[in-house]
Formats: C-alpha cells, sequence, structure tokens
C-alpha cells in the first residue's frame, strides 16, 4: 500500500523492478526457478520446464547436449532454492516480488509402492474402512501436486489396486468407495486391463457405480459419469451397458445438473451408450430426455450445444423420440436456429437430426428405416397416417422458418459428403412440400453471414 501511495505523487518515477540473476534463471524458460532441479549432466534446471523437455521425448540435456536418459534423477537443488527465496525477501518490500513457496517433495516409487500395497491389504483381508478412506485420499492429494507423481502412480499400477479395492470394497461396506472412485479418476485414463477388472471383477462394481451416480456425493456423482465413459469406450463397453439402472442414473444427472462438466460428462455417456445399444435410446425417450433436451438447447453454450445435439440425434433413433420431437414446439425452431452459430460440428448434427425426423415424407423410404411386414402395414394403418401427418407438419414448418434457404447455404459453403447427400434429401423433401406453404418466412434467416471456414472436417 506504501508503494502505491507513493505512486499518485506527482514526480513520482516507478521503480523498475531488478534484473533476475542469470543464474536464478531457468536455462529453458529463462523465468526464474520455482523448483531448482539438478540433472545428471550438472546442470539446473526448473522442475516443471526440464519435465516438460523429457515428455517430448528428449533425453539429452538441453544446455550440454549430453545423454541423460529419458527418465534421469533430477536432485532438487536446496541451496540455490534458499538463495532465490532470500532474493525475493530483500526485494519484496520495494519491488513487491514474491517469496517462492518452498515445492513439495516428489513422491518415490518406493513411497507409491508402499501404499498401494497398504490399501490392497487394507481392502482385503485386513479389512480396515477407516484406513482405505485414508489412503485413497492421500493418493489423490499426492496425485494432485504435480503432474511427475500422477506418472509415478501410474507407472506403478495405482490404477490396477484401485480398481480391485473398488471391486472388493463393492461387495462388503460401501463406506470407501466414493474415495477410491476419486483416487481412480485421479489416476486416468485407466488402461483397458484396469476397465476390465471393474468390468468383469465383480456385478456389485457396476451396481456400486450406477449407485453413486445416482445418489452419491456431487464430486462423486462426476466421477461416476467420468468412470462410465471409459467403460463405455473399453472392451468392457457391454457389460457397462447392461448395467442396471445406468440410463435412469445417467438422465438424473442430466435432469438435475450439479455442475457443467457433470452435465457434460453424462451427456457424452449418454451419446456412447446410445451409440453402442440403439434400444437405449427408446428408454431415455421414454424418460423424457427429449423435451429436457430441447428446453437446454435455447440458451446454451457451445460445448454443451454440441454433446447434446449429438444426443439428440442419437435418441432420434428411437420411434417415440421421433414422434415426442415432430410434436414438440421448440425441436424445429431450436434446430434451425443451432445451423451456423454453434459450431461445424452442430449444424452436420442439426442436418443429421433433421432428416431422421423428415424420413419417409411423400411416400420416401429412406436408408437405415425399417420396413413393415404387409401384415402389420395393415393393421397400423391408422397409426402410419397419423404419423405421416406428423412428418408432413414438421417439414412445412421447416420451410416456414427458413430451412430451405439455410441447406442451400451450407450446399455452398461445403460440408462433409454423408451431410452433403442427407442436406440433398432434405431440400428434395422441402421442395414437395413448397406449394403447401404461401409465404416463406426466414426470420431466423436474416443475420446469419457465411462462414469464413470451411465445413469439411
Amino acid at each position: 500500500m506504501a508503494s502505491m501511495r507513493r505512486a499518485r505523487k506527482p514526480g513520482f518515477k516507478e521503480l523498475e523492478p531488478p534484473p533476475i540473476p542469470a543464474h536464478f534463471r531457468c536455462p529453458i524458460s529463462l523465468d526464474l526457478m520455482r523448483d531448482p532441479v539438478t540433472a545428471p549432466s550438472g546442470i539446473t534446471y526448473d522442475r516443471r520446464s526440464i519435465e516438460a523437455w523429457l515428455d517430448m521425448g528428449n533425453a539429452t540435456c538441453p544446455v550440454t547436449n549430453r545423454d541423460i536418459g529419458s527418465e534421469p534423477e533430477l536432485i532438487p537443488n536446496h541451496s540455490l532454492r534458499r538463495v532465490i527465496q532470500d532474493w525475493c525477501v530483500a526485494n519484496r518490500s520495494v519491488y513487491g516480488i514474491e517469496r517462492i513457496p518452498t515445492p513439495k517433495i516428489p513422491v518415490t516409487a518406493a513411497q507409491v509402492t508402499e501404499i498401494l500395497s497398504e490399501i490392497a491389504d487394507v481392502s482385503g483381508g485386513a479389512r480396515d474402512e477407516s484406513r482405505a478412506s485414508e489412503l485413497a485420499a492421500k493418493v489423490k492429494g499426492l496425485v494432485g501436486e504435480s503432474e511427475r507423481n500422477r506418472r509415478c502412480f501410474v507407472g506403478n499400477g495405482a490404477g490396477r489396486v484401485l480398481a480391485e479395492a473398488f471391486v472388493l470394497w463393492s461387495s462388503a461396506r460401501p463406506g470407501p468407495l466414493e474415495g477410491i472412485l476419486s483416487a481412480l479418476i485421479s489416476v486416468s485414463p485407466l488402461n483397458e486391463e484396469t476397465l476390465q477388472v471393474i468390468a468383469v471383477g465383480s456385478p456389485s462394481a457396476l451396481r456400486s457405480i450406477v449407485e453413486i451416480l445416482k445418489s452419491g456425493g456431487l464430486a462423486a456423482r462426476l466421477n461416476a459419469a467420468l468412470l462410465i465413459n471409459q467403460l463405455l469406450v473399453s472392451s468392457s463397453r457391454e457389460r457397462a451397458a447392461e448395467a442396471d439402472g445406468l440410463v435412469e442414473g445417467l438422465f438424473s444427472l442430466i435432469k438435475r445438473p450439479i455442475s457443467a462438466q457433470a452435465t457434460k460428462a453424462a451427456l457424452v455417456a449418454a451419446f456412447r451408450l446410445v451409440a453402442y445399444d440403439k434400444r437405449t435410446a427408446a428408454r431415455f425417450a421414454e424418460l423424457g430426455l427429449v423435451p429436457l433436451l430441447l428446453e437446454a438447447l435455447v440458451d446454451a453454450d457451445r460445448s454443451f450445444c454440441e454433446r447434446a445435439l449429438a444426443v439428440l440425434d442419437a435418441v432420434l433413433s428411437s420411434p417415440r423420440a421421433k414422434a415426442e420431437s415432430r410434436d414438440h414446439a421448440l425441436t424445429v425452431p431450436v434446430l434451425l436456429k443451432k445451423m451456423f452459430r454453434v459450431s461445424d460440428m452442430a449444424t452436420e448434427l442439426v442436418v443429421s437430426a433433421l432428416y431422421k425426423l423428415f424420413k419417409g415424407s411423400n411416400g420416401e423410404v429412406q436408408e437405415g428405416e425399417v420396413v413393415v411386414e404387409e401384415e402389420e402395414e395393415e393393421e397400423e394403418e391408422e397409426e402410419e397416417e397419423e404419423e405421416k401427418r406428423r412428418r408432413e407438419g414438421v417439414i412445412v414448418e421447416a420451410l416456414q422458418l427458413g430451412a430451405f434457404q439455410k441447406l442451400l447455404l451450407l450446399l455452398q459453403v461445403g460440408c462433409s459428403g454423408e451431410t452433403k447427400e442427407r442436406a440433398t434429401r432434405l431440400l428434395k423433401m422441402l421442395n414437395g412440400h413448397s406449394g403447401s406453404v404461401g409465404c416463406v418466412d426466414s426470420m431466423d434467416f436474416r443475420g446469419i453471414k457465411r462462414p469464413t471456414q470451411s465445413f469439411n472436417k
């Protein structure tokens, strides 16, 4: 505050900060070293800079070009660090230079092995719930301190040990499960072996994950969604997709958001689930996902829009979802509004969704549409007429809101081959109903600027 008051006085000249001594600077970043470590070559670097250099695949000293190996022992230079701290303190009152904090000592492989061994013990024969929770929290804390610590835990098999501990506790008491799950996520991404332990180790493990997803703590529900995402893209996705209550758990996380990250994780998981098992689309539709997504899309940010549109497009493989979308007042306005205004991906997802909603109009059966048996056609003729009326209503509404112009613009600026084919078919369907619309109102088309970038992926 004193220096600020002096700065306001007329004629006061602001002091320039002193130059950083050359031996205080990291040879790589040229910034003041906060955690000086000495490499086998004898040169001292800031830990973050030299570790980033090694992570890029380099195995030589940047200054001497000597071979130091891909995983050299980096010895903390405590003497230099204390000198740097003294220099900071000496210049703090005049120049406002903050003292660098004393860095925490990185965890060693021996320490990691000891921690993981104890986790296995207290989760197996010893069975100590309190100690298991304590050790899981310790793992998460150490991993969060630095990327080096995270790599050390991952390299020493933390994923598998934690997965086995989760399986063991899931079949007994749920006490430490949320803590172990949190530690598991901290060492993510998990490898196939670890994910397989969770998926096939015990049916209770998947049940526990779904239970946490539905009713766990706020952080635990996010962690459950993140783990489910990994399971759904692993070789164990079949078992994960069949977990009882998974659809309901993901839906509840989307319907009652606890954080933006959790909602987006749930949307990605829902998309992956429907993409793997089309039958889940009907269940999501029954729960009311379609109106939920449409209402959320109105004022959503780009990241949410892309995920929500992907899920909406995926669930439209369900006849019920199609029927609900065709009847919902927001469907066509929201979809057309998102064209060109979010991202190339969002625009292509909109075209895909419209294609599914229009499909079958004008007596046309598009690729991928299920053709029912002749006897079923006769029995359900009335229902099909109603479906046709709904499809045509959507097409007419799209015409009124400027869909024809937007699709033409999309073909002009370019898009992927599949999207181009769908847009062309949509234009044919729209053109076939142009006589039903007396005046085309392109209200949402006004103000659309031609994108400067190509839509080609």
